[in-house]
């Protein structure tokens, strides 16, 4: 459970015609925060480990992420912050600020990219290790230079991705966000479907309860595998912003926990069906196992459902995840500037430098495994754990508990023996 609030502040009064955000936008906006392209690497997370290893591993990351955003909320109640850079600099002064701001951008940025890797994929298609699987686009209208994964996402980022990313409050995208999560469980119940029937007929795959070790090497891949389901559930970057829009910013707690939770199953649930599915075969990105050259017993209308529902899942995340590189971003250049959503040219100008770069790395990039692998491992699990626990550590406040610094010093030690050993089986 989430570290108590024991610090009694009253909220800010705010103008009668100031608008808040609503609980019910904040489960929306956190669980799409959660529920990102992590979802597709489940099943190979859970080929690497095991279906018990797995289950367990996601449930304790999933405390685990709930307590560290507790954690974040109490200290910045505590202090003068309303951002999770602020509460680094009360902590650790110019250097936390910078360093939290950097690694956000990082992972957020590395968000977006995998984001849109997944969609090139859905759409055109992709080519791993000499296995060619065919997109969406591809296989309704034939391999034309107009379908092609350069086109098919130049044509995203103009007309969807541009659109979404220029709204200026991260609650007018509650509507979006809400959408986003129907398609992610749209998804998760045909993909469940789907193994259901194949496990009556006999044709599911003999999934591994516990990871195959039968070489040392074995053993250490378990921790490439560890920091997909930390990049899965970290979404710390967006708590102050979606939490701060809130009228009473501790009801963003209790959202937080419904969200985590129902992430949780909605991951657990993907990561197994989509194992029992193709097995050993389970690629990185498993929207690529759905299509027909993949051998599957599935009908080319659910083939195309299940990828175009996630694809459009992804187009509605993606806003969420540039809102907080775009905030980072402006708020490392230009720290005494007026707020961004009142500056329209500066707004503007970082709306459509972040677009462009994210469009030249998703074209740059061919698979998502190296980047969950990297992020993970370093920007994403500083993010969700470290900094929260350095923060509780620091305790400049003097609000933290005892109990409360046990956990964090647990959690830092995890932490970063996780990463290192993570760091050095991908070198």
């Amino acid at each position: 459970m989430s570290p108590p609030i024991k610090v009694s502040l009253l909220p800010k009064q705010e103008p009668p015609s100031e608008k808040h955000g609503s609980t019910s936008g904040v489960v929306f906006n956190v669980s799409t925060s959660i529920i990102g392209a992590g979802i597709m690497s489940m099943p190979a997370a859970f080929k690497v480990l095991g279906v018990i290893p797995a289950l367990l591993i996601i449930t304790f990351v999933a405390w685990l992420s709930t307590v560290s955003a507790g954690f974040l909320m109490k200290s910045t109640l505590a202090g003068e912050s309303t951002t999770y850079a602020g509460v680094m600099k009360e902590s650790f002064g110019k250097l936390g600020s910078v360093a939290v701001q950097v690694v956000t951008m990082v992972s957020t940025f590395g968000g977006t990219v995998v984001f849109s890797i997944i969609i090139g994929d859905v759409l055109s298609g992709n080519e791993n290790g000499g296995s060619v699987h065919l997109g969406v686009l591809q296989g309704w209208f034939g391999s034309h230079w107009w379908n092609t994964r350069i086109f098919a996402l130049l044509f995203i980022y103009g007309f969807v991705f541009l659109p979404l990313v220029l709204c200026r409050r991260v609650e007018r995208l509650a509507f979006s966000s809400a959408l986003s999560l129907l398609l992610a469980v749209l998804f998760v119940i045909i993909s469940s479907v789907l193994a259901i029937s194949a496990l009556m007929r006999g044709q599911t795959k003999s999934p591994r309860l516990f990871p195959d070790l039968t070489n040392e090497g074995s053993f250490w891949n378990l921790f490439t595998a560890s920091p997909v389901i930390v990049t899965a559930f970290t979404f710390h970057f967006n708590v102050h912003p979606i939490g701060f829009e809130l009228k009473d910013p501790l009801h963003m707690i209790p959202a937080t926990k419904m969200s985590v939770i129902l992430c949780a199953a909605i991951y657990f649930a993907t990561g197994l069906f989509g194992y029992l599915l193709f097995g050993d075969a389970t690629m990185s990105d498993i929207l690529v196992n759905f299509d027909e050259s993949s051998g599957s017993s599935i009908g080319s209308l659910l083939n195309d459902i299940v990828r175009l529902s996630y694809a459009l899942h992804l187009m509605l995340v993606f806003p969420l995840m540039n809102f907080t590189l775009r905030a980072n971003l402006d708020e490392l250049m230009f720290p005494t500037a007026k707020p961004l959503a009142e500056d329209t040219n500066r707004f503007i100008g970082l709306t459509l430098s972040l677009l462009i770069c994210c469009f030249l790395s998703a074209i740059a990039v061919p698979d998502i495994w190296f980047l969950f692998q990297y992020l993970g491992s370093t920007t994403t699990v500083s993010i969700a754990f470290i900094f929260p626990a350095a923060i509780v550590l620091r305790n400049v406040h003097d609000v933290s508990t005892s109990s409360e610094k046990i956990i964090a010093a647990i959690m830092l030690v995890l932490a970063v023996a996780t990463s290192i050993i993570a760091i050095s089986m991908n070198l």
